[in-house]
């Protein structure tokens, strides 16, 4: 270092300069006089200079502090404890370190949440064992999981069955908030019991208590990802945790979630009947569709996620992560021998969609619910897309209330993260009958409908063999404004299937037919003359749809597709919002 200084400094107050700027800033310091070009003084740093005295030793102070965040790390009373393994479940805080790792977690806040309750004098009370509360029962901080970084939230089981209370719910709406600033995704790992009804002042209904997690949902809603695993009873209000998540996972034999407890109902409505019955995976994955995905333990649970976040983008701001891509499992030269010449004979939608996508790329949603339709996600070189495929192998692919309820949210989220969408249609229609106008055919069907006409995201529609009736306005039809309608060679696009169709229109001249062969004869000679009338050899030539493919080529022309149009914007009309739920 040089420094000039002014004449008037003398020798003795250069050389102390000189000592104090090397000690200051642990370098040689050379000072020159004014017109001087030989240094008036120098210095050197010391050895030591700089240094930090290394007998120094963390204080009383840091060593009690030390001390009470392990006691809260160390969690609740030990009767919830033991519960824990009657259970099956890990420590809430092993449950982070599966999940995380040793270091994954970046963050935590709030682990003092409460603390006075149980510590009621400060650093010289006793703590209250059997009341502890550490964290007030719920975890939150920051993380990584598989390479990305996100919010999380945890709850204690060993702290009152993980219910809620006032300071807890403060650090999950702060989490909350946190997550719209940031953009990232959000984890909810839940096992609660429900708000603590003997606390319920100041956090019930106020304007910052639990149902503001719900608004604080409908926002997060198609920003950021949300992801709800269950490990436990979630009763009452913590079962809409998991509900209003974009994706929810249950754990087999220790999760379930209900309005109220099975004693509740008894009280409420006299039926008697066991948790697992009346919201356990199976009632939940099966008929009300609520469960994404079942995983048949904790680790399980976990890789479940880690193959879902792989599709998601941090927000809505972003594009899904692309991979290097791979050949599809299954070869596509197979596709057209998968598909049966009669339309009304099934096959598994598996079977072409395992020939079209990169191998081991599909993770199917809700595959138990609604299974007349597939929903899933995949990739076509390594770009993530959400198929929503008619299947075959269930009642002829026909659309039912459920199944059109499922779509129709598929669709919906995948929008909402710029996942394309792929439509594989093979189906005969909505289905007709009283039970499904009982079940709302009409109501779902709108929804479903709606969700395809409104989606922004790059679309590609294929008629894989019949598309029958307002089932091809569902799957992206023509009408519907995809970046493209193929067909393969086996497709027929038609108000109604043949048989219906004869029947509606030439049934008195059959009916005066008498002789059972010529009436055999003529129908089938009506049969084919309608089939040719709807064959998509027509509909290319009249260009309604833009082309028929060979069906080997599916794939590649699905990627190039893709590929070309992933950057499409597509603009709605300027309003607030539908009025369609």
């Amino acid at each position: 270092m040089r420094v000039r200084l002014n004449e008037a400094t003398t020798d003795e107050e250069a050389q102390a300069i000189a000592t104090a700027l090397a000690t200051r800033y642990g370098e040689d310091v050379e000072l020159y006089a004014d017109g001087n070009d030989e240094p008036v003084a120098t210095a050197s740093p010391a050895d030591d200079a700089g240094k930090v005295d290394d007998e120094i030793e963390r204080t009383e102070r840091e060593a009690q502090l030390r001390a009470e965040i392990e006691e809260i790390l160390e969690g609740g009373p030990e009767k919830y404890r033991k519960r824990l393994d009657e259970h099956g479940k890990l420590f809430v805080r092993d449950r982070l370190e599966l999940w995380f790792g040793a270091d994954g977690l970046q963050f935590e806040d709030g682990k003092f949440a409460n603390f006075d309750s149980w510590h009621p004098d400060g650093q010289d009370g006793e703590a209250d064992s059997g009341n502890r509360l550490p964290a007030d029962g719920l975890i939150t901080g920051a993380a990584e999981f598989e390479g990305r970084t996100m919010h999380f939230m945890a709850n204690d089981f060993t702290v009152k069955a993980g219910s809620m209370a006032e300071r807890g719910v403060e650090k999950f709406l702060r989490m909350q908030r946190r997550a719209l600033k940031s953009g990232r995704p959000v984890l909810y790992l839940m096992d609660s019991s429900g708000g603590r009804i003997d606390q319920q002042t100041g956090f019930f209904a106020n304007r910052e208590g639990i149902g503001k997690y719900y608004y604080n949902h409908s926002m997060l809603s198609g920003r950021v990802p949300q992801i709800c695993v269950l490990y436990g009873p979630c009763i009452a209000g913590a079962a809409y945790t998991p509900v209003f998540a974009d994706f929810t996972i249950m754990v087999r034999n220790m999760s379930a979630m209900a309005i109220a407890s099975p004693r509740m109902v008894e009280m409420v409505t006299g039926e008697e009947i066991d948790l697992e019955d009346l919201g356990g995976p199976d009632v939940h994955a099966r008929h009300s569709g609520s469960a994404d995905l079942i995983a048949e333990d904790e680790e399980h649970a976990r890789e479940l996620v880690a193959k879902l976040i792989g599709y998601l983008p941090d927000n809505a701001d972003e594009t899904p992560p692309r991979t290097e891509g791979s050949e599809p499992a299954r070869d596509p030269d197979g596709i057209d021998g998968v598909i049966p010449q009669e339309p009304n004979r099934g096959y598994d939608v598996f079977d072409v969609i395992e020939r079209i996508v990169d191998a081991d790329s599909v993770l199917e949603l809700r595959p138990e619910f609604g299974t007349e339709i597939v929903t899933a996600f995949a990739r076509i070189d390594g770009r993530p897309i959400g198929i929503v495929a008619n299947q075959p192998a269930k009642r002829a692919g026909a659309i039912f209330p459920d199944a059109a309820e499922k779509a129709a949210q598929f669709i919906w989220t995948c929008d909402a993260y710029e996942i394309p969408l792929l439509y594989l249609c093979d189906t005969p229609g909505f289905m007709a009958g009283s039970q499904v106008e009982k079940d709302g055919i009409l109501e779902q069907g709108k929804k479903m409908i709606y969700a395809t006409s409104s989606a922004t995201v790059p679309t590609q529609s294929v008629v894989v063999r019949k598309a029958y009736g307002a089932g091809i306005y569902a799957m992206a039809g023509p009408a519907y404004d995809p970046e493209s309608v193929i067909a393969l060679p086996s497709g027929e696009i038609a108000i109604m299937g043949p048989e219906a169709a004869i029947n509606a229109v030439y049934a008195n001249e059959l009916a005066a037919i008498d002789d059972e062969d010529e009436r055999a004869r003529r129908e089938r000679e009506l049969r084919e003359e309608y089939r040719e009338d709807i064959d998509v050899h027509r509909m290319a030539s009249e260009v309604v749809i833009d082309e028929i493919v060979p069906p080997s080529t599916l794939r590649e022309e699905l990627g190039a597709r893709f590929a070309f149009y992933e950057t499409v914007e597509k603009d709605l009309p300027e309003k607030k919002h539908g009025t369609i739920l």
